[in-house]
């Protein structure tokens, strides 16, 4: 994995059952619900449409479908009312779903010198803040557009399918990777485009769809067990993305939840 190239190596990484076992979109529904902007009924309807999610396989017409739940479910939400609520609630909710696999191989990729991106289609609201939790370098995710500070049920970006190819080549104009010499890693079909836009492409998790294809073009796959739940680490305090920049902390902190994820694997694999 460790690079001879001249230019920068970027390691892409879908976040949804690929960096974490669960939509990321619909993760933060009861903070939401206790912070008045969902009711009862709406978290209720949050909570099937996730074991729908976490049951079956990403495919268009089910991703379709999240993707409208989740517009229409936070119409008129307040934006930096959605930003406070995941800054302070982002340790209990997402550290715990993290694969630790998936924390051990971003770390891999950092230390070969790869710039670590996070690409997704939930929410930049959710999904910044969970690259700082990661320690990635770039992150790319769907922009909802806004309103006098409030969401308006449309999206400006929708970073799916192949809008995240586009993504991505955008990245290398500004950046200047190669994509033939960068890695993604995806566990749906739907991310096909990510995938082939790259020279090394790795199935994590990957639907049957997905698996066939892999299997087929000789493509890395690469099977996650479910994180332990509760986690050990799931209390300690996260730094938001700012501060993380503002204190240059960010590495350590990466590498403080990769030691965690690390020793929690071993003890998994030491039980087994």
């Amino acid at each position: 994995m460790t690079s001879t190239s001249s230019r920068p190596i970027a390691a892409f990484f879908d976040l949804d059952k690929t960096v974490i076992a669960r939509s990321s979109a619909l993760a933060f529904t009861r903070p939401f619900f206790e912070g008045g902007l969902l009711t009862r009924r709406a978290m209720l309807r949050s909570a099937v449409a996730q074991l729908q999610f976490l049951l079956t396989s990403a495919e268009a017409q089910q991703v379709e479908r999240l993707r409208k739940h989740v517009t229409d479910m936070s119409r008129g939400w307040d934006a930096a009312q959605v930003r406070e609520i995941v800054s302070e609630t982002l340790d209990e909710v997402v550290r715990p779903a993290i694969f630790s696999e998936a924390a051990v191989l971003i770390d891999e990729h950092r230390r070969a010198g790869h710039e670590i991106v996070l690409i997704s289609a939930s929410g930049i609201e959710m999904v910044e803040p969970i690259g700082a939790l990661l320690g990635v370098d770039v992150v790319r995710a769907s922009i909802m557009h806004i309103e006098d500070g409030h969401y308006s049920g449309d999206l400006d970006f929708y970073c799916y399918g192949e809008n995240k190819a586009v993504a991505m080549r955008e990245l290398a104009a500004e950046r200047g990777y190669r994509l033939d010499e960068c890695y993604a890693y995806s566990d749906s079909s739907t991310d096909l485009p990510m995938l082939s836009a790259v020279g090394h492409p790795a199935a994590v998790n990957p639907d049957r769809s997905l698996r066939h294809h892999a299997i087929e073009n000789g493509w890395e796959i690469l099977d996650f067990p479910s994180p332990t739940t509760p986690a050990p680490w799931a209390s300690k305090p996260v730094l938001t993305r700012t501060a993380l920049c503002a204190t240059g902390i960010g590495a350590v902190a990466a590498a403080a939840l990769v030691y965690q994820l690390r020793h929690t694997r071993n003890t998994r694999s030491e039980a087994a």
